[in-house]
């Protein structure tokens, strides 16, 4: 008696031990990330290599500019933030970052601290436009304030009779398709994003990788996936019901063929092409952006040739970047570049979450075809035999593993991609009509990507009020004038149109 007496008063003390040990645990690592006293949220793996991935060359910030007409006011804008932005917690949040990761940590917002007035430099000779590129770039190399919530909008209250606004936001905070979401709720009539219900975080790395990677693979990817590839998606799905596992034995292993198989591409892929494109980035930015294309005839284009949309901008893509250096001087022919394609892994209804939930295709871009249909129909194909490449949810979880990593260990893990890739490259669908912004017309939306390692070139594509916007961001020891290669994409898309219509329609 008096032994199991002793026993189970042992067993308590050992219960109660453990349970102050991990309260003191828990205290400890409160107070080692700056959460003592505050709500905290463990950042996820994958928004955590992105946070990491800030160098000296580039800055992992998602860079925006918006025109109004007529302009907008200070005052309204700081009210706008105040009652639209700030609904989305992220953006309430500030970073603390530990030797483990890092936490999202509530902040006391100073919207005047996140929103201030801008006035464009001067330059003989320069347009307004010229200007607010010039003001761009400069900021695409300034960092975000880490003691505060990681964005910023900078209003230029005077610009060509109305107003513009540079929007800085981190790439750990979303992604583009997610920022688009954002983008609805400020505008006016926009709806605030669902309320969010609570749940308790994961913390062991099982849980981690039961809700960043298998939930992804088992959910998002197989829709994802769905219109690209069916067989990939068909056999996917089977992880939802193990049962079915073993009668779809050939499509588990056509899968398991797939991953390796795309594994083994990713890991083996050759250096990129060296064109003066290609090198050591130095510590400058310029962007540039051109008037844009009418969407209808990008679309009666690419029905015209039984090509989709994204496959006749890619191609303008490339031949522009191919005129750009052939006018420097280099020889192209036979040329081609690397461009790091994302791809976005998260249902649309899903956005307003935030974060990050896109892999990264490959695609190698011929800028050295210069027939306009050929080259067109070569990205077509290139384009094809990316479909139901599980190559984006491998580029996913190599991300999500790099964020489990110290910083030294992620950097010599992602360079994979930044000496193999010339070129970062978005395609982000916006609305179809024009927006109303405080009243004023969004005339004009475009962004930049922000490109990663001594990757040097960004180019985004932005479906928008019935046009298609193209910018480009280049460092500018490897292209000091981007605004050249703008200026390439009008007549390579001109082209294009018109062998296109000069083609024998009618005949077999």
């Amino acid at each position: 008696m008096v032994t199991r007496i002793a026993r189970q008063a042992a067993g308590n003390a050992a219960a109660q031990a453990t349970k102050a040990a991990r309260t003191v645990r828990r205290q400890a690592t409160r107070a080692a990330t700056g959460m003592l006293g505050l709500a905290g949220e463990r950042m996820s793996k994958v928004d955590t290599a992105w946070l990491r991935m800030d160098s000296a060359a580039n800055l992992m910030m998602i860079v925006g500019v918006w025109t109004l007409q007529p302009g907008v006011s200070y005052a309204d804008l700081c009210k706008r933030v105040e009652e639209r932005l700030l609904k989305y917690h992220r953006f309430r949040q500030r970073v603390s970052e530990d030797a483990a990761g890092a936490t999202w940590v509530e902040h006391d917002v100073d919207v005047t601290q996140h929103v201030v007035r801008e006035k464009l430099g001067k330059r003989r000779g320069a347009s307004a436009q010229e200007l607010l590129q010039d003001r761009v770039g400069e900021l695409a190399m300034v960092p975000l304030d880490r003691k505060r919530p990681l964005w910023q909008i900078h209003l230029v209250e005077d610009y060509e009779g109305g107003s513009a606004m540079i929007v800085r936001i981190h790439h750990c905070i979303a992604d583009g398709i997610a920022l688009i979401s954002v983008t609805m709720s400020l505008v006016d009539g926009g709806a605030p994003p669902p309320e969010r219900r609570k749940r308790e975080r994961p913390e062991g790395a099982e849980d981690w990788i039961a809700d960043t990677l298998i939930k992804p693979l088992t959910e998002i990817t197989v829709k994802a996936l769905d219109a690209a590839g069916e067989g990939a998606a068909k056999s996917l799905g089977l992880l939802h019901d193990p049962q079915k596992a073993l009668g779809g034995s050939v499509d588990m292993a056509r899968l398991a063929y797939q991953v390796v198989s795309d594994a083994a591409s990713l890991a083996l892929m050759p250096d990129d092409s060296k064109t003066r494109l290609k090198g050591k980035p130095g510590n400058a930015k310029r962007v540039a952006w051109c008037p844009p294309l009418p969407l209808d005839e990008v679309k009666a284009v690419g029905k015209a040739l039984n090509c989709s949309v994204n496959d006749v901008l890619l191609s303008c893509v490339a031949g522009a970047i191919g005129e750009y250096l052939k006018s420097q001087g280099d020889d192209v022919k036979g040329q081609e570049i690397r461009a790091m394609i994302p791809v976005n892994l998260r249902p649309l209804d899903q956005a307003y979450k935030l974060g990050n939930r896109f892999g990264l295709v490959p695609l190698v871009l011929p800028i050295g075809i210069e027939n306009p249909i050929e080259r067109v129909y070569e990205v077509r194909r290139r384009m094809s035999a990316l479909k139901g490449s599980t190559q984006p949810l491998l580029a996913f979880g190599m991300l999500a593993i790099a964020g489990l990593l110290i910083k030294p260990a992620q950097d010599a893990m992602l360079n994979l991609f930044g000496r193999k890739t010339t070129a970062v490259m978005t395609n982000v669908p916006g609305p179809r009509e024009k927006l109303k912004f405080l009243g004023s017309t969004l005339e004009q939306s475009m962004f930049w990507v922000p490109q990663s390692g001594d990757i040097g070139l960004g180019v985004s594509i932005l479906s928008y009020g019935g046009g298609v916007q193209f910018g480009v961001i280049t460092d500018t020891q490897l292209c000091p004038d981007p605004q050249k290669i703008i200026d390439e994409f009008e007549p390579e898309f001109a082209k294009l149109s018109l062998v296109t219509l000069m083609l024998p329609w009618g005949e077999t």
